[in-house]
């Protein structure tokens, strides 16, 4: 039997929201095992003068626990 859990982070980037996706999975990954998926809960895109400067995404990430 496994056991999972969820954690929610947020992530952003200054490219895309599939690399704000991966960043926040590549820096969850340093300190969480066992990550099985993650779930793109919201995207929003950072605005300055009229120019979008980042793109954010809040991630629910599941791991199976030990």
């Amino acid at each position: 039997m496994a056991v999972a859990k969820v954690i929610e982070l947020t992530a952003t980037s200054e490219e895309s929201f599939e690399d704000a996706v991966k960043q926040g999975i590549a820096k969850a990954s340093e300190t969480v095992r066992g990550i099985k998926g993650a779930w793109v809960k919201e995207q929003k895109v950072l605005v300055e003068d009229g120019r979008i400067t980042g793109f954010r995404v809040d991630l629910k990430v599941t791991f199976v626990l030990d």
